[in-house]
């Protein structure tokens, strides 16, 4: 298993160029065999819909069958670890959450893969923003407003999320470490029954992802204080970020793709530009707004980075939290 420290470490050097094994490379042209794209996840969720969308438009662009496979369990964990362990050829790609590649390192005491070493990146597909959101009888109009009723009664302001360790928990520890604040802490079983229960008031707010929420906000049940991106998201362009009130309060969600690491970087180039033609298409993004996601098709570079980043700053937020998970 690798340390923390290794982790943080071995995500500095993506920032420099990958170099790449083109000596393993088989001698049949790619792709010369079904591609599977792996879903670590269940069935049904926004991860699973992208991939699926994506396995059938690159099936006609490359004329080869493109496949999904769900490999769920363990938070992702499971589906992660077999990638690792394809072959390097490029017929099996992971299509992973942020949380899982950036999360799940620092909050499990044992992981069964390494998020730098064991894969190359090969393109983000799209961002996926989370949103702070308060129920309507809260007295605050703006982020601002809502930390001075916090720190005007310490211990007293609750927050709901999915459950130990995820996405929502640690935004609400982010903004509890950020603005000085003392929020408690209460989770659920999936953010659904979170929302839920901000809607109903029994817990004044709650973070979750711009589509879980938004439906409650534009139907009054909910009020939106802004989004827990570095800018301004296109899919609410008029929502403000937490960020503008209190500067790096933000977190990125994405989904992202891979291979295994020392796969040839002319199938890595290939795949990412076959990629980027079909997020291009008007029909493909507008399948991702249906569900709450951003297309941002990208180099692998830049995944690479982003990744170096997000290892970093996701493992500052776990230790604060305290949260662990067997």
């Amino acid at each position: 298993m690798t340390s923390r420290r290794h982790l943080i470490a071995g995500a500095a050097s993506l920032a420099a160029p990958f170099l790449w094994n083109t000596s393993a490379r088989a001698a049949d042209p790619f792709p010369s065999r079904v591609i599977t794209i792996v879903v670590p996840q269940a069935p049904g969720g926004a991860n699973d819909v992208i991939g699926r969308a994506l396995a059938q438009r690159l099936s006609a662009a490359i004329g080869s069958p493109v496949i999904v496979e769900n490999r769920q369990g363990a938070g992702g964990n499971l589906g992660t670890a077999y990638v690792a362990r394809q072959p390097k050829d490029g017929h099996t790609l992971l299509l992973n959450a942020q949380s899982v590649q950036t999360i799940n390192p620092f909050l499990y005491r044992k992981v069964p893969f390494d998020p730098v070493k064991d894969f190359d990146p090969v393109m983000v597909v799209g961002v996926a923003p989370y949103m702070l959101a308060v129920n309507p009888s809260v007295p605050a109009k703006n982020l601002r407003e809502l930390v001075a009723l916090a720190k005007a009664s310490p211990g007293k302001f609750n927050y709901a999320s999915a459950g130990n360790g995820t996405v929502n928990h640690l935004l609400g520890e982010m903004l509890k470490n950020a603005a000085g604040i003392d929020i408690v802490h209460v989770p659920y079983r999936g953010a659904a029954a979170a929302a839920t229960d901000v809607v109903a008031g029994q817990v004044p707010m709650t973070f979750g992802s711009l589509a879980g929420l938004m439906p409650f906000v534009r139907s009054g049940q909910l009020r939106a204080l802004g989004a827990c991106t570095e800018k301004r998201t296109q899919l609410a362009p008029d929502m403000p970020t937490l960020a503008e009130t209190i500067p790096g309060l933000y977190a990125n969600a994405w989904y992202g793709l891979f291979v295994p690491a020392g796969t040839p970087k002319d199938i890595v180039t290939k795949l990412n530009t076959e990629i980027i033609k079909l997020m291009d298409n008007p029909e493909m993004r507008e399948r991702l707004v249906g569900l709450g996601v951003e297309a941002a098709p990208g180099t692998p570079d830049q995944l690479a980075m982003l990744l170096r980043d997000d290892l970093v700053r996701w493992s500052k937020i776990v230790k604060d939290s305290g949260a662990q998970l067997d």
